[in-house]
């Protein structure tokens, strides 16, 4: 019932990334029961051990899914993740952490035209359906697989689909280079809908195709069964100097003059046999014509044939060699305008420049002007290597004038060898999360028990508790844990209290933060907020709902942070405020580099700063409230970063890096 491209764009270019997708139609009657099974995934910052990790995370969920065949597709799905998650948790309890924060992964079910699908990082998922692209992320049931311990894998997505029905799952870089080129529109028009024409879309777009890492999943619902279509891999086509490219449109114009000069047919009239002879009369016999005997070509016609081919094939190379040579002119004359257009930049950004100490709109100027003049550069640095060198050295220098001005202008310090606190032994203890309270550090991992305690003046210990803690905050001195579904746990001074939370049934408590001693708690699917308003000796009275019932919902934002205000790090990397129940403004950061993919945010009252954690690229912001760049800190050395924590005065970030803990001092 369906047809299945695999796409897989560059493999192999980037060593520290892997992707691949998995697709497994039901082999017998009762593997049918619960239909066709796909999967797609991308793992980033792999280590050694770790480079068939996609293979048996879907081994494993694809195992358990047709383990059992007699409950509902939908059902079957459930396990499986229940049995991923479970994979993933001893993973961790062995001490390989690295894939937290790195993985996406998704997995989809088709039966008898019935959608299931479940997903964790950054994946996207379209349904196109008579030429309209659907976000179904969004207009499908959103359903709550059942509790355990371990939700790498949360919620899965179900939903009716129909014939010619097409499903697209891409992954992060393959889905942004899909929407800017416009591909995912296009291939809506495909009506009806054929390999062919998918084809001829990508190979149209090969060039660009062939710059990014990731996949590309279709499936086209059909009742018509259709095998699977085998995977294609694009990559880059090399790029050098061949005759053959060249002059190809030569051999072609050849083929056709020699179309045109065919060997001269003979025709032999047929020779009666004797028997025909024999049966004619002497009349007929003298009547019959002589035959006459064809005249031979001239012997060296075929000499001069292939003398006037090799003459016209000289000219064909002479002619397209003096084309190159002239297209190759073009094309270095067109990099040095632009580089004289990118000089013009500089120079322009550079006289504003002066001006910034009198003028604050004039740095505003100068930044816009730098960062069209990287964006026009990067392309050219990256093919610098095969021009001339004095064009190479050209952009080079040109490249360098304008990252130090951009670095200034944002900020930003590079930091070769950032400072290590310390460093944990995997045999002792793996965290994933950081709390700061006081001079005291508290590390923990949702996947295991214990907490682990680091004091300022460096003494180190495990906290016995046995409990898994899903989220954590900050009040005064002391550190407040919270294990789902509804128990506190408070560490102060060296003591435990443990105390009861009044909890609702139908509250998700995804993310917690602190102000003031009240608990904030977010449900993120819902976008509601509660309010435990604190009363003393660690109690807190019951929950208020704290967004205005006509409020715009805070849905799924990747992060909370309250300093009387509440704030949001939203998808697209905005922030939201929100202040007595209401949204009160939505910032977006002017950042060089480009933000990508925050992943934190962290506040604290007192101060006026917001600090954000940006993984992918190796990055600490901090901003004031108003959204303007205060300082910008990066590091080759941030290659795993999992979560920061400030200390009370706001002089030090504390970024837990895998195993290390870093320092960073703002002030």
């Amino acid at each position: 019932m369906a047809q299945v491209f695999e796409f897989h764009f560059n493999p192999k270019t980037k060593e520290d990334i892997i992707f691949d997708s998995f697709c497994y139609e039901p082999e017998n009657i009762y593997e049918k029961r619960v239909g066709s099974l796909y999967m797609l995934g991308i793992l980033k910052n792999v280590l050694p051990q770790n480079v068939h990790f996609l293979e048996k995370l879907a081994k494993v969920i694809k195992e358990k899914y047709y383990r059992t065949t007699l409950i509902k597709p939908e059902k079957s799905l459930k396990n499986s993740l229940k049995e991923a998650n479970e994979f993933l948790e001893n993973i961790a309890k062995k001490g390989d952490v690295s894939w937290l924060g790195n993985l996406n992964f998704g997995v989809i079910s088709i039966k008898n035209f019935e959608l299931n699908f479940t997903r964790v990082g950054d994946l996207k998922f379209f349904l196109i359906r008579k030429g309209q692209v659907i976000d179904i992320d969004q207009k499908l049931k959103l359903e709550e697989i059942e509790p355990y311990p371990l939700k790498v894998f949360g919620n899965i997505v179900s939903g009716k689909l129909t014939e010619n029905d097409i499903l697209l799952a891409l992954t992060k870089d393959t889905l942004e280079t899909f929407q800017s080129q416009n591909l995912i529109k296009e291939i809506a028009q495909i009506i009806p809908f054929g390999e062919k024409k998918l084809k001829q879309i990508l190979d149209n777009k090969h060039d660009i195709l062939s710059k990014i890492s990731g996949v590309c999943l279709l499936i086209f619902l059909s009742k018509d069964y259709t095998p699977p279509t085998a995977r294609e891999v694009i990559s880059p086509k090399p790029v050098k100097f061949s005759l053959k490219q060249v002059f190809i449109p030569v051999f072609n114009r050849l083929s056709y003059f020699r179309n045109l000069i065919k060997k001269p047919e003979i025709k032999i009239p047929k020779i009666p046999t004797v028997n025909e002879l024999r049966s004619f009369s002497p009349f007929a016999m003298a009547r019959v014509p002589k035959i006459p005997l064809p005249a031979l070509p001239h012997i060296s016609f075929r000499f001069k044939k292939n003398l006037i081919l090799i003459f016209a094939l000289a000219v064909f190379l002479a002619l397209g060699f003096f084309v190159a040579q002239k297209e190759e002119k073009q094309r270095i004359e067109n990099y040095q305008e632009t580089l004289r257009e990118i000089e013009a930049k500089v120079e322009e950004a550079e006289s504003y420049l002066i001006l910034k100490e009198t003028k604050p709109e004039a740095s505003q100027k100068a930044n816009l002007l730098l960062k069209d003049s990287w964006n026009a550069i990067s392309p050219l640095s990256k093919i610098a290597p095969t021009l001339p060198s004095e064009l190479n050295s050209k952009i080079s220098s040109l490249k360098e004038t304008i990252s130090i001005n951009l670095y200034q202008l944002n900020k930003l310090e590079i930091i070769e060898e950032p400072k290590i606190l310390f460093e944990f032994n995997r045999e002792t203890f793996v965290p994933q999360k950081i709390v700061a309270a006081e001079d005291k550090l508290y590390f923990f991992n949702s996947y295991s028990e214990n907490l682990f305690l680091r004091t300022g003046e460096g003494k180190e210990e495990v906290i016995q508790i046995d409990k898994k803690f899903n989220a954590a905050t900050t009040i005064d001195k002391a550190a407040v844990f919270f294990s789902k579904p509804d128990q506190l746990t408070i560490l102060e001074n060296g003591k435990i209290n443990l105390s009861p939370l009044e909890t609702l049934s139908d509250f998700d408590y995804d993310l917690v933060s602190s102000y003031k001693s009240s608990l904030y708690f977010l449900d993120k699917k819902k976008g509601e907020i509660i309010k435990y308003p604190y009363r003393e000796s660690f109690n807190w009275g019951s929950p208020q709902f704290w967004l205005a019932p006509q409020a715009k919902k805070a849905i799924s934002p990747k992060s909370m942070a309250v300093d009387g205000s509440v704030w949001f790090l939203n998808k697209d990397n905005s922030l939201t405020r929100y202040y007595g129940g209401w949204p009160q403004e939505t910032i977006t950061a002017e950042l060089f580099p480009t933000a990508k993919n925050f992943s934190q945010i962290v506040t604290i009252a007192a101060l006026p700063y917001l600090y954000l954690l940006e993984p992918d690229q190796s990055r600490v912001i901090v901003l004031d409230k108003s959204g303007q760049i205060f300082k910008q800190f990066q590091s080759q050395k941030f290659d795993n970063l999992l979560d920061l924590a400030v200390s009370g005065d706001g002089k030090t970030i504390y970024l837990l890096n895998e195993l290390k803990v870093f320092t960073l001092t703002l002030l």
